[in-house]
């Protein structure tokens, strides 16, 4: 169990290079799911679990992980699945998300891939789960799910999309409105892409949605095709950095190495964590770099692109 990870240094050698791990894992009746590993800590098998009454019907529990009380949340419970009953052959996956660390209880591990973003696929219309899934990908020619995480944790604790009242300048949000000023929005995960939406709108810019790297860079190249200045078009792009198709890495190296597409200010607006990732989103050329999901600090780096644009 402990050998299934990969170390630090190889995973993220991947990022940036279009590319990611899977960690792939079985829920409920053997369904195949997956998630990233670079989010992924650690994997053990299901220690025994403290009770939290009152809790969310989700959480099944707290472990105690290297010394830490870590929740734990029912995956198959929580995707519409099921209670989780073959506990003899669970495990944990420990995951850090949105600047916190909790554990996921799901059925058997199956083994690690390594794909090309390119090999993942928005979820299909119409699939009973699609509001759980943020893509989907083949594996030994099965269909593999990979969970849109954010989505189970914001069903278990809502994230607070307000800005702060001091936060909030009404000179300059009126001047956005009265600019029409609007931001695209590459991401995958519909349940991040409303709590920035619900952010931008109380600083009066509106949001423009791309679904994944490639369609936000082709929208950026239709305005330009059009005759028209990026960053008249767009106050900025906020994206994640884990998308179908293209990574937020790969789309803002596009970006900058296209001069009618250079000028663009830009922001990385991930779950992913830690200085690596912070060292590359440096190395891609991104204007700032924030942590899912913390509204004030969304709109501190907004606001301050504001003011430049008014000012320049």
């Amino acid at each position: 169990m402990t050998g299934i990870l990969n170390s630090v240094d190889q995973r993220t050698n991947l990022v940036g290079q279009n590319r990611l791990e899977l960690l792939i894992f079985r829920l409920g009746r053997g369904q195949r799911f997956a998630i990233n590993v670079f989010k992924v800590q650690e994997v053990v098998k299901l220690p025994k679990l403290r009770p939290v009454p009152h809790s969310h019907p989700h959480v099944c529990g707290v472990a105690q992980l290297r010394g830490k009380a870590v929740p734990v949340i029912d995956l198959a419970l929580a995707i519409g699945l099921g209670k989780t009953r073959d506990l003899d052959n669970a495990s944990l996956i420990v995951a850090e998300y949105n600047r916190t660390v909790q554990a996921f209880l799901i059925g058997a591990i199956e083994t690690i891939v390594n794909l090309n973003w390119e090999d993942i696929l928005p979820p299909p219309k119409g699939t009973g789960r699609q509001h759980y899934l943020t893509a989907i990908t083949r594996v030994d020619k099965d269909i593999v799910e990979i969970l849109d995480v954010e989505r189970v944790l914001a069903d278990i604790a809502p994230m607070n999309t307000s800005v702060s009242t001091q936060m909030l300048d009404s000179e300059l949000i009126e001047r956005a409105r009265a600019l029409r000023l609007k931001a695209l929005v590459a991401e995958d995960s519909a349940t991040a892409l409303g709590q920035v939406r619900e952010t931008l709108a109380e600083l009066g810019i509106a949001v423009e949605a791309a679904q994944d790297g490639l369609q936000a860079l082709q929208r950026l190249q239709s305005v330009v095709a059009r005759g028209v200045t990026v960053t008249d078009e767009y106050l900025l792009l906020v994206t994640d950095a884990e998308m179908p198709e293209m990574d937020g890495y790969r789309l803002t190296a596009e970006v900058r190495a296209n001069p009618q597409l250079a000028s663009l200010h830009v922001i990385m607006h991930t779950s992913l964590s830690g200085s690596f990732n912070q060292a590359m989103v440096k190395k891609v050329g991104c204007d700032g770099f924030l942590s899912k999901f913390a509204p004030d600090e969304l709109a501190q780096l907004v606001l301050q692109r504001l003011r430049e644009f008014l000012n320049a």
